[in-house]
C-alpha cells in the first residue's frame, strides 16, 4: 500500500453525536485518547499539543508541548515565560493549539487568546513534577543557544547540587521565570477522519461570554473537509 494513500476508517462525528458543549466533547475525546494510550497503546503522548504563535515580524512559530491543564476555561501548558513561546505570547496573545491522534482519526483545534495561568495553579502543578524535571526547568535557559550538550549537563549538575533531592514537594522552588498559559478559545473544532477524505469538521464558535461548559455561549457549524 502506498503510505501516502491511507484511507481513514474512523467512525466520524455527526451532529447528533456531538456533546452539548465544547468542554464536554473535548474532555470526552481527551479521556478516550488517554485510555487508549494505556490499553491499546497505539497513542503515544495523548496530551501532546501543538502550540502556534507568531513572532514580532508576524512569522508563525509552532512547537509541541504537553497539555497540563484542561477545564471549562480552556487548555493550558507550562513553559519558561522567557522562552520564545513565552515572549511571543506576551507580545501577541492570539494563538492556536491542536491535539492530534492519528490512530484514532481525531483532532481538536483551539483558537483564541492566551492568559497566564494563576500562580497557585502553577505551583500546584510544579509540586507534582518529579525532582529531575524541576531541576531541568532551572538548568535550561529555554530557547536560548547553548555551546554544547556538555554545557547543558553542567548547568543541570549545578542546579542539582543547589537543590538536592530531599523527597519533599518544596525541595526545588518554582523559578520566577517559569509559569504557564491557558488558551481562552473563541473557536473549537473537532475533526474526525472518514473514508474518501470526506472528513467531519464540527465547530463550536463563540457567540457569548461564557466558558467552554456554557452551551448558550456557543453555536455549532459544519465545515467542509
Amino acid at each position: 500500500m502506498d503510505p501516502r494513500r491511507v484511507d481513514y476508517t474512523g467512525d466520524g462525528l455527526s451532529e447528533d453525536q456531538l456533546l452539548e458543549t465544547p468542554y464536554a466533547q473535548a474532555r470526552a475525546w481527551v479521556d478516550d485518547a488517554v485510555e487508549r494510550a494505556q490499553h491499546e497503546k497505539d497513542v503515544f503522548e495523548p496530551l501532546a499539543v501543538s502550540v502556534a504563535t507568531v513572532d514580532d515580524d508576524g512569522t508563525p512559530n509552532v512547537r509541541t508541548v504537553l497539555m497540563r491543564f484542561l477545564d471549562e476555561r480552556g487548555p493550558g501548558f507550562v513553559t519558561a515565560l522567557t522562552s520564545a513561546k513565552g515572549r511571543e505570547i506576551s507580545a501577541t496573545p492570539r494563538m492556536a493549539l491542536a491535539l492530534t491522534w492519528p490512530s484514532m482519526y481525531r483532532a481538536i483545534r483551539f483558537r483564541g487568546t492566551a492568559v497566564e495561568v494563576d500562580r497557585a495553579e502553577v505551583m500546584e502543578y510544579w509540586n507534582s513534577r518529579p525532582w529531575a524535571s524541576r531541576i531541568s526547568a532551572w538548568a535550561s535557559q529555554q530557547s536560548d543557544p547553548v555551546a554544547s550538550r556538555a554545557a547543558l549537563e553542567e548547568a543541570y549538575a549545578r542546579r542539582a547540587a543547589q537543590f538536592p533531592d530531599t523527597g519533599s514537594d518544596d525541595d526545588v522552588p518554582v523559578p520566577d521565570f517559569w509559569g504557564g498559559f491557558r488558551v481562552v478559545p473563541d473557536e473549537v473544532e473537532f475533526w474526525a477522519g472518514r473514508r474518501n477524505r470526506l472528513h467531519d469538521r464540527l465547530v463550536f464558535r463563540r457567540v457569548g461570554d461564557g466558558d467552554l461548559a456554557d452551551a448558550a455561549s456557543w453555536e455549532v457549524l459544519r465545515r467542509q473537509p
